[in-house]
Formats: C-alpha cells, structure tokens, sequence
C-alpha cells in the first residue's frame, strides 16, 4: 500500500501554497482517491500516480472542498487512458449527483464516444450511497470500512480505513472529535486527521465578512491540531499526519507549531502533510517537538 496526499488544504477558497482536499490510496494496480478537492485530476498526475488505474472515489461529506471533482477526475481520466470500472462511494444524494453530472456533461461524453470511439462512461461508473458504518470492499487484497464522524449540520459524514495485507490507513475527513473515528482508527499504521490551529485562526476569521457564523462552524464541526493529537493516542495509531489545515493559507505557521500541538497528548512520530507527500512505510525519527502550553 502507498499512501499521497494531494492537497493538504482545508475550505473551499483556493490557496496558493496548499491544494484542496485529496488523498491517494495505491494497492497493486488499482488507484483509490479520497476526496476531490479541485484539481484532484492534476494533483495525481503531479504525483506520478496512474489515472488508468482509477478504480474507487470515496467522498467523506457533501462540503465543495470535498467533492467538487468526484464526477470531473473519472470523467477526465476517461477522456485518456481509463479503461476500468470505478466505483463511487459517498453519502446521499451521490447516485442523483452522478446522473446530473452524466446529463450536464452528455455532450462531450456522446461526442468523444462518436468521434473517438470511447466507451459509456455512464457504463464505467456506479455510485453506492452510504448512510451508515459499512464495510465496502472485502478482498483479500484491501477492506475498506466507513464510519460515521460528527461534522454538523451535516448528518452524514465520514471516515474510511483502508486495510492491505502489512499496512493499514484511516482518514478522518472532516470532523470534531469522535469516538467512532477513534474506534476505526484503533491499532492502525497511519491516522491522517484534518487540524485547526487556533492560535492563528483570529487571523482567518479577521478576513472574513462572516465571521462569527464561520467560527459557530469551526469550533462545532472540526478538530483542533492538540485534538487531534488526543484521537491519535487513544486509538494507539503509529503514526498521525495532519492534513485539511485550517487555517490552510497562513505560512507564517511552521511545521513545528502544528506538530507541538500534536504532540500534547501524542507521543508516536508526526508528520506535517504537504501537497504530493508520500508517507512513509517506516515512520520518521519526529523532531523533538516542544509540546505547547
């Protein structure tokens, strides 16, 4: 199993220094993407990793910074080398979004198919919706499960673990701090969590006309970097990386500021996700983070 991050940044609004949401699974030939931030098609390809080997989309949450390319990577990777199914898994209305995607799109799809002779996309692609904890591939090759995280007012949002044989990885996706993400995460190698810096997120909100409803949303419905390091120790994960940082956009913060977050509560080794950062099978000697006070 190889594990990239995409895009390490959280919200909707593009950042110059971090991609939106996206993360790569690679077991064998088959590549599996969690979230499609914008511009996930060309993040994967920036990494070096196969769009003809796309074979599953998993969607944590319907959140732009999340989705926003769930139909856009298949449809751009079949307009080259795909020529493999791909399974779409997501909460509702998926099914619905992937027909209106199809229909949007009909044009172009109908007039590739005529004029370059590609197959049905609509025959290339299936949606499964999720509304509850499921295992959703079983091989002896790789499981996936899902669980339901707590991201308000959203009711239907989730984390996935990916088990291959020798490597495991669970992300978070968005969410405050759950006990049904510590339960997925239990034992695993890897524990990839969003983060918010709250010292720094004064700064956000300052340039923002919505401020107060934005920070109601923070504060309610994500996980702080000192909390997240709290989910990393009570589910005895080998490592934690933090990814979806909030704010995302703000480089005066450094590597050892989100990691002495961490670190609090968080022994195990901690890694700062960038864009195209492939982790580690073994994990890194962690600097000697200084735990903030």
């Amino acid at each position: 199993m190889r594990i990239i991050l995409l895009g390490t940044a959280g919200g909707p609004t593009p950042k110059a220094a971090r991609a939106a949401p996206g993360a790569a699974v690679m077991v064998g030939d088959a590549l599996y993407v969690i979230d499609t931030g914008n511009g996930v098609a060309r993040q994967l390809v920036a990494a070096g990793l196969p769009l003809r080997s796309l074979a599953g989309v998993f969607i944590s949450h319907h959140h732009s910074d999340h989705n926003a390319d769930f139909m856009t990577l298949p449809w751009l990777a079949w307009s080259g080398p795909l020529a493999r199914q791909v399974q779409l898994f997501g909460p509702p209305p998926l099914a619905a979004m992937t027909r209106q995607f199809l229909k949007m799109q009909a044009v172009d799809i109908r007039t590739r198919m005529a004029d370059e002779g590609r197959p049905d996309l609509a025959r290339m692609v299936s949606a499964r919706e999720i509304t509850g904890p499921a295992v959703l591939i079983d091989t002896p090759a790789l499981k996936v499960t899902a669980a339901r995280v707590e991201h308000p007012p959203l009711t239907n949002s989730y984390a996935y673990r990916f088990d291959s044989p020798g490597r495991s990885v669970v992300f978070s996706g968005d969410t405050r701090p759950s006990k049904a993400l510590a339960a997925l995460a239990r034992g695993a190698d890897v524990l990839v969590h969003e983060a918010m810096y709250m010292p720094a997120l004064e700064r956000l909100l300052a340039t923002e006309t919505n401020a107060t409803r934005l920070r109601e949303h923070l504060l309610a419905s994500h996980t702080t970097a000192e909390q997240a390091g709290e989910i990393a120790a009570a589910a005895g994960v080998g490592m934690l990386v933090l990814s979806h940082f909030v704010p995302g956009g703000d480089s005066s913060i450094t590597d050892s500021q989100w990691a002495g977050a961490a670190a609090r509560a968080y022994k195990g080794p901690i890694i700062v996700g960038r864009d195209l950062m492939e982790i580690p099978v073994t994990p890194p000697v962690t600097p000697p983070f200084t735990p903030e006070s």
